[in-house]
């Protein structure tokens, strides 16, 4: 918090993330000439993530989620309306943003080492000045003396841990999460949650994560949107005030069984059409 923030009577800080009245057609198969109106996935979305907040994304397939941490990531530009970062319009990727996507996309021909300094070497940055923090990194996410392995040689949980220390190495303020955990088993999808949570605790970057798992967004959320069924908005949002991290144990609280009733109620209304239903 800054001191000026932080005096009585001052206004808040300024969001890290804003979209302001975003909307997102894609247009017909065709173009212009296909005659049709094309694919309308997000309609006047307004959001604000505050700085080192967790927001999770949830709804029903195809409601616009994966194409709002799209826009953000600077992948696409929204038809209309504005998504900014710290005050500044997002007109392309930038080192600010890190991304972990739900496939690790690592290449299979670099070892572990090679796959996390990739995008700072192609920045510019000189091995010897990154080759170190690299292997900190590893060393962060569990993966300490694997520098030298190759990906087929490695899990698919591990291979999630790789891509997360190369999103993690260029200190980005934001972390983009496209269902990353969502193709591991259980098991290995808790254990990532608890990761995320404990690198949250160490870099505290703005995180946005995107999941179909409305217990995974609640264990790792400050904040979860619900989103209408397509063209996405915000249906409703709940706040979740267990302090992180956060240990199994909150999964089995009232309050994480009341959050997440409310959250599946919200979600499985828009999956069967119910759109007008209210959260209780």
């Amino acid at each position: 918090m800054t001191e000026a923030s932080s005096r009585p009577g001052a206004p808040p800080a300024p969001p890290r993330i804003a979209f302001g009245g975003v909307t997102k057609r894609y247009p017909a198969r065709g173009g212009a000439a296909g005659g049709g109106q094309g694919t309308l996935a997000l309609e006047a979305l307004d959001l604000h993530i505050a700085p080192a907040e967790i927001v999770s994304i949830v709804g029903p397939t195809g409601c616009g989620k994966s194409t709002a941490l799209n826009l953000l990531a600077g992948f696409e530009a929204p038809s209309s309306g504005t998504i900014r970062v710290d005050g500044r319009p997002v007109t392309g990727p930038g080192a600010d943003r890190g991304v972990v996507f739900q496939q690790a996309s690592l290449f299979p021909w670099m070892t572990v080492l090679q796959n996390v300094v990739l995008g700072v070497r192609c920045r510019g940055a000189a091995a010897a000045e990154v080759e170190p923090k690299a292997l900190r990194l590893l060393e962060e996410v569990g993966l300490a003396g694997f520098d030298r392995h190759y990906p087929y040689q490695l899990s698919g949980g591990m291979q999630q841990r790789v891509q997360i220390a190369r999103a993690l190495i260029g200190e980005p303020s934001i972390l983009l999460m496209d269902e990353p955990f969502g193709a591991l088993d259980y098991q290995t999808r808790l254990l990532m949650q608890k990761l995320l949570l404990r690198l949250w605790a160490h870099f505290k970057p703005t995180i946005l994560f995107i999941t179909h798992d409305v217990g995974e967004a609640i264990f790792i959320s400050d904040r979860v949107i619900a989103m209408t069924r397509r063209p996405g908005r915000v249906k409703c949002e709940i706040r979740v005030n267990a302090p992180k991290p956060r240990d199994y144990e909150f999964m089995a609280s009232p309050e994480f069984t009341s959050l997440e009733a409310q959250l599946v109620k919200a979600v499985q209304s828009e999956v069967e059409g119910e759109g007008a239903a209210a959260l209780p």
